[in-house]
């Protein structure tokens, strides 16, 4: 009998989170609408502050990728969509 295992949509969000902030640029996590991190079934929103002077669409790329490239190996599941949201520039 082969098992299958759920990832909760909690521990998602916690490694989007840990994947997002190791992107260069990326300063933090804006928290406020469920902790800056919304997974909502195969998507995930991304509320992110950035460093002054970087490139908000290299960055925001960088984020989807190294998020998306993340989750897939964590969780075996690739997001269908990251969405990354700048709240705060060059904090």
């Amino acid at each position: 009998m082969e098992g299958h295992s759920v990832v909760s949509p909690e521990v998602v969000a916690r490694y989007a989170r840990d994947a997002a902030c190791g992107v260069p640029g990326v300063v933090g996590v804006v928290d406020g609408v469920r902790k800056g991190v919304r997974v909502d079934g195969g998507a995930v929103v991304l509320h992110l502050a950035l460093e002054e002077g970087v490139s908000i669409a290299e960055v925001g790329a960088s984020v989807q990728r190294g998020v998306a490239d993340y989750l897939e190996r964590m969780t075996e599941v690739r997001p269908t969509v990251v969405d990354v949201v700048v709240e705060e520039l060059g904090v």
